[in-house]
Formats: C-alpha cells, sequence, structure tokens
C-alpha cells in the first residue's frame, strides 16, 4: 500500500499529474452533476430503526395479520377553545364535514356523532376545552402527500370552529420531521462554511490557505452527493438525520487533511526552491499517514453494518462511502490544488527557500519540552482530570421521549404537550395488546385477560377494542398511569412481556400475548441499542487496534494510542454531559448519543494520533526518544491544534440543529476533539512514549 500511495503521489505532484488531476476531478464532477440524481431527492425522515425479529414488530405485524385493516399512518387531531366549552355537536358536525371532503389518504377518523355521550367523554378534557380525535391515513401516502391532506383536515376544522388545531401522533411528527430537516440542512452548509471561512483566515491569516480546501471540499461535497443519488435511485433510503451528520463529517475530515497537507508542504517548501518537488517530498511523509487516517475513520463507519439498529447501519454505506472519496482527495486533489497555487497559497507569510523550520519559542516547543523533562507529573495530571471527568458518566440519565428532543413550538409538539397537560399521561400513547389463541376466545376468557393485565404494576386502564373475525385474537388498548416514553413505563411493560406466558395461564388461557406501540418500542429500541453499542465498541476498537499495529509496526505504540482514545471518549461523555447541563440545562441524552460519539470521536481522535506518531517514529531515526518526541510535538503541534480547533467547531455547528440529539451531540464530540488535540495528544501520549519507549543501544 505504501508503494501504491508514493506511485499515486509522485505523479500527483509533477506538472503534468497535477494538470491531469485536477481535469479528473473536475469532469468526473460536471459528469455526475449531469447524468446523476441529487442525494435530496431520496431523503427520507426516518428508516426502520428495529429488526424484523423484535417483539415489537413481530406484535404489530400479527396486529395487522388479524385486524387486517389495521395498517395506517396514525395522528391525533388537538383542538383547542378559546372560548369556552367545546360543544359534541359543533366537532360531531365538523367531523361529519371531514368525511364528506374525500380527504385524499384519510382512511379512518373517529364517528364522533353516532357514539353515546358518554363514550366521546373521554375524549375532552375535564374543562371540555380541549378534545382529542384520532385518525388514521394510508400508509402509501408519502410525506408530502401526507402534509397536504393534514392541512386539508385542520383547514376544514379551523374555518368552521375558530379553534386552534395541531397534528400530532406519527402522523403529525413525520411531517414536522421533514419540514424540520429541510430547513435545517441549508443552516448547516452554510453555517458550516462560514466558521471554517472565518476560523481558517483567523488562524492563518491566509485568504487563499481559507479557500483552497473549502474549494476541495465543494468538489468531494458535489460526487458524494451524486453518488448517494446514485445509491439512492437504487433503493438505498438516506436518513435525513445521517445525511445531515455527514455534511459535517465530510467538511471535518476534507479540512483536516487539507491542514496536514499544507502544513507539511510549508515546511518543505524551505528545503526546495521547486514547488513540485516540495509538494513530492511532503506527499512521501504525509501522504501514508493521513490516508492511513481516512481508513480509519473509514473502517470505524464500515463497522456500523454489525450493527442491528436501523439508524446506525444506515450511517454505514453513508459515511463509508463519504470518507472513500475523501480519503482519494487527499492524495489527489487536494495535493494538486496546493501544486497549482504553491507559495501564493501562503500569501501574505510565503515560506522562503533555505528558512528554518521550527521555531525554538514555539509554544508546542514548549510544551513538549515541559513533557519530556516532567513525563510522569504530566500523565498523572492528565490522567486524573480525565479520571473525574469520565466519573460523571455514572451520573447520565436518559431520554426515550423523542418527541421532546424536537423545538417547544414544533406543531406536533405543541399539541403532544398539551395532551399531556389536559388528560392522562398514559393516554399520549396506548400500548396495543394482542392475544392470540388456538381455539375461540370466548367473552369470559376476554374478561378473564382484561382483569389480569389491569392488575400489573403501573397499569391506569384496559379497554378491549375488538376480536378478530375468526374469533382467535382479541385485541386491548392498555394505558400507564406514568408518561408512556418513561424508563418506569418501559420497566413495568418488558416485566409484563417477560412474564407473559405466566400471565396466560394464571388467566386460565392457552396462547400467546404480543405488546405493541410507543413503550413497547422503546423497551425494544433500548436493548438493541445496548447491544449495538457493546458490539460497535468492542469491534472498532479491536480493527482499529489491529490497523495501528500495520502502521507503527508495534505492539506497544497501539496500546498507548487507543488507550487514551477510549479514556479521551469516556471523559469527554462525563464532562460533556456536566457543561451541557450547566450551561444549557440539559439533564437527559439521548441513548443514541454515546455510540455516535464513540465512532466519531475514536476514528477522528486517532486521526491527531497517528499524525503525532508517525512523525515521531520519522525522527526516531535520527534522535533518540525524548528528542523525536519533542521535535514531533513541536512540529506537529500547531497544525494539530489548528486541525481541533475546526473540527471541533464543524461538529459544534451541530448545536444549530433544532433537534436536541443532534445538539447535544455536537457539543459532545466537539468537547472531546478538543480534548484529544490538546490534552491527548499534547501532554498525555507524549508522555507515556518518553516513559515506556526506549532508546536502542
Amino acid at each position: 500500500m505504501k508503494m501504491i500511495i508514493r506511485h499515486i503521489t509522485d505523479f500527483v505532484t509533477t506538472k503534468k499529474g497535477m494538470w491531469i488531476t485536477l481535469g479528473t476531478w473536475l469532469a468526473i464532477t460536471v459528469l455526475l452533476a449531469v447524468f446523476a440524481p441529487s442525494a435530496s431527492e431520496y431523503k427520507v425522515s426516518s428508516v426502520q430503526s428495529l429488526p424484523e425479529d423484535a417483539q415489537s414488530v413481530i406484535a404489530q405485524e400479527n396486529i395487522d395479520e388479524h385486524f387486517k385493516d389495521a395498517e395506517s399512518i396514525p395522528g391525533i387531531l388537538v383542538l383547542q377553545s378559546e372560548n369556552g366549552e367545546i360543544k359534541m355537536e359543533v366537532i360531531g358536525k365538523v367531523l361529519d364535514d371531514v368525511s364528506a371532503a374525500e380527504i385524499n389518504g384519510l382512511k379512518e377518523m373517529l364517528p364522533f356523532s353516532s357514539l353515546p355521550p358518554q363514550a366521546l367523554a373521554s375524549f375532552f378534557s375535564e374543562n371540555k376545552e380541549t378534545a382529542v380525535i384520532p385518525l388514521s391515513f394510508d400508509p402509501s401516502l408519502d410525506t408530502k402527500e401526507l402534509e397536504v391532506s393534514v392541512e386539508k383536515v385542520k383547514e376544514i376544522i379551523q374555518d368552521q370552529t375558530g379553534m386552534t388545531v395541531y397534528m400530532t401522533g406519527p402522523a403529525g411528527i413525520a411531517i414536522d420531521t421533514v419540514n424540520l430537516f429541510s430547513r435545517a440542512d441549508l443552516v448547516l452548509i452554510l453555517s458550516t462554511v462560514g466558521i471554517i471561512l472565518i476560523l481558517l483566515i483567523v488562524i492563518y491569516r491566509s485568504p487563499l490557505l481559507a479557500l483552497i480546501p473549502l474549494l476541495a471540499t465543494a468538489f468531494v461535497y458535489e460526487v458524494v452527493n451524486q453518488i448517494l443519488g446514485l445509491f439512492g435511485k437504487a433503493g438505498l433510503e438516506l436518513a435525513s438525520q445521517s445525511t445531515s451528520i455527514m455534511s459535517i463529517l465530510l467538511f471535518a475530515a476534507t479540512i483536516d487533511y487539507s491542514l496536514f497537507v499544507f502544513s507539511r508542504y510549508r515546511e518543505e517548501l524551505k528545503n526546495y526552491e521547486n514547488k513540485y518537488d516540495a509538494m513530492k517530498w511532503a506527499m512521501r511523509e504525509t501522504g501514508i499517514p493521513v490516508f492511513f487516517a481516512g481508513g480509519t475513520v473509514l473502517a470505524a463507519m464500515l463497522v456500523l453494518f454489525f450493527a442491528e439498529f436501523g439508524d446506525y447501519r444506515n450511517f454505514a454505506p453513508i459515511f463509508g462511502t463519504t470518507m472513500f472519496v475523501i480519503m482519494l482527495a487527499t492524495v489527489t486533489l487536494i495535493p494538486a490544488l496546493f501544486t497549482l497555487f504553491g507559495r501564493k497559497s501562503f500569501w501574505p507569510k510565503v515560506p522562503k527557500f533555505g528558512e528554518t523550520e521550527v521555531k525554538t519559542n514555539a509554544l508546542w516547543n514548549r510544551i513538549g519540552a515541559f513533557t519530556v523533562k516532567k513525563p510522569i507529573f504530566s500523565a498523572l495530571a492528565v490522567f486524573a482530570f480525565l479520571l473525574v471527568s469520565a466519573l460523571n458518566m455514572f451520573n447520565l440519565e436518559y431520554e426515550f421521549d423523542t418527541i421532546k428532543s424536537f423545538p417547544s413550538d414544533m406543531p406536533s409538539r405543541e399539541g403532544y404537550e398539551v395532551i399531556e397537560k389536559e388528560f392522562e399521561k398514559g393516554d399520549l400513547a396506548p400500548t396495543t395488546v394482542l392475544f392470540e389463541s388456538k381455539n375461540a376466545i370466548t367473552p369470559e376468557a376476554q374478561a378473564s385477560l382484561l382483569e389480569m393485565l389491569a392488575k400489573q404494576e403501573l397499569v391506569n386502564n384496559v379497554r378491549s377494542t375488538g376480536l378478530s373475525g375468526d374469533g382467535l385474537a382479541v385485541q386491548y388498548q392498555l394505558t400507564f398511569k406514568e408518561n408512556p416514553y418513561s424508563v418506569e413505563s418501559m420497566d413495568a411493560l418488558e416485566s409484563m412481556r417477560d412474564n407473559a406466558a405466566t400471565l396466560v395461564q394464571d388467566s386460565q388461557l392457552d396462547g400467546e400475548l404480543h405488546f405493541a406501540g410507543e413503550t413497547a418500542t422503546k423497551v425494544d429500541d433500548r436493548s438493541v441499542n445496548d447491544r449495538d453499542l457493546l458490539v460497535i465498541v468492542l469491534f472498532e476498537t479491536i480493527l482499529i487496534f489491529i490497523m495501528l499495529i500495520f502502521l507503527t509496526k508495534s505492539f506497544k505504540m497501539p496500546i498507548y494510542m487507543m488507550g487514551t482514545i477510549l479514556l479521551s471518549f469516556l471523559a469527554a461523555l462525563g464532562l460533556g454531559m456536566f457543561l451541557a447541563n450547566l450551561f444549557f440545562d440539559l439533564d437527559t441524552i439521548s441513548n443514541r448519543v454515546p455510540l455516535y460519539s464513540f465512532v466519531f470521536l475514536v476514528a477522528l481522535g486517532i486521526d491527531y494520533n497517528i499524525i503525532l506518531i508517525s512523525r515521531f517514529i520519522e525522527e526516531r531515526k535520527k534522535h533518540s526518544v525524548k528528542e523525536a518526541v519533542q521535535i514531533a510535538v513541536a512540529n506537529t503541534g500547531g497544525v494539530i491544534s489548528s486541525a481541533g480547533i475546526l473540527l471541533a467547531a464543524t461538529f459544534a455547528v451541530l448545536m444549530t440543529q433544532p433537534i436536541q440529539l443532534l445538539f447535544t451531540f455536537g457539543f459532545i464530540v466537539a468537547v472531546g476533539i478538543l480534548l484529544d488535540t490538546f490534552v491527548i495528544r499534547g501532554i498525555l501520549l507524549p508522555a507515556l512514549i518518553v516513559l515506556f519507549e526506549k532508546d536502542k543501544k
């Protein structure tokens, strides 16, 4: 691999190779832009998250089988009056008009006008100023069609009653999610470009050094976007959340690797008068480490194929494709662009042939000297700080109520919170219980099972909702006393599900119980996520460790590198949540955040260690361990700290997103990257090398 990369970079850095490389990238970009579809054409609000063998998924399939028309997109209309009590007859009339309007995809709605008053009472709040109306839509509708139909329903009700109308439940959430991400993606891209441009100019005080990496990023973004469009056309679902994070990864990694290339190029321009020779030797030393760093990120992303959770598996092809294109750009497009502009890239501080390479009073030279002189103190001080930060992990509390992570003014959340305030907590999302029997289910059997379910822990109410046509299955609606997304409700349902056979037996029945609905889904979500976290952490750690052995040709060095990165991840999670609570009043996180953070912090954090260790190995051929460490820290310190600041700022852009999950994820990754940049790579890892690596006699 080393020789292949060397042949590529040696060719790219010739005058002829430079023009061929730039021409090839331009041609590929134009062809894809003209003939390939854009990824945006195939974006979906979400993907099927749970595996097909998850109990809640099986339960829903069985319900759909026994109750043929059960499959639908459910929604809840929330009506609020500002003029006193809502009259039942008014609601009955307007809902009849909605039904008569033959709205596209409206499948079923509560037959309000035909129900007795006592049956309707449960759909009104205690003060009669709020009403909830369950309805459902055809699942074949796409999100845009669904939005049009929902708006027609709301328009009829608002025009005739003057009430405030919200749509919540899965139908409302699906519509709001798509609209949220469609607006957020543009803000994300513009914010990312803006922050990168400003930071590059501030740090390097050179307009071209800011624009060249962004130019490379534009090429990479267009190529990745169109390739993903081809994947989408072939059937790959492109989740909005995945593509949003992908754009951050693309900008972060491309800019990072550009910094590593031009930093070494600047050094070599002081050693070689010809710009082509300077880039040739810069890439001979930088090409392999940077390409390998990209390879570790690529490997980390591909490990996500081993996840059972649909969201994580969706990351794998999207992020993997992104990193593959970035790796190619790193050894072709980026060096070609910098070679094209040559010394002008660094204007007004142009590196001159024959200048001194490293200033002895540089900040990182002093830090390197201190670490080399006092490695034990340096290592223990950093280790203590990281350990204290990591201990805060034991205070983490997970939030499973997804809608709470959306903006407070999102219509589906507003409607949800109205229900939460005016009705029983459990009414937010009832659990559907299905009992299947081999024999016809008698009314006595139905009553016996209902009574048994009602006695279970935290259950507030149970009612029968229908018997299947063949009489072999009965369906119940069960509500909990607590919020259906709370850990208490999830634990209660999980206990019920684990003891389902006993419940049936105690009811003197013969059959199987199944549980579907939001709470059941969250129970499976928690279980699958815990499994994936364990598997991905284990596989990714082992894979990157093996790759580091090949890179360093050492067994001890990868132990330092992986050990410090894993400790950094734990510290970032603990410290990040402490600071998020302190500054943003966030006391819970999504259970997705730890795995998201692990994948990115380990994959991207190890990049900095690879750059440092590669320079150490290079200098070790000519100097003692202590001298090589100090030179490596001094030479890589500036570029790695700059890259770390840019990378942290890029992920912090996710904090502009109106989704709490992305906000928290972006903040924790930003904190972790700064730890890796300044504490791990700058002090702890160099100190460990000095302590445990010995000079050859």
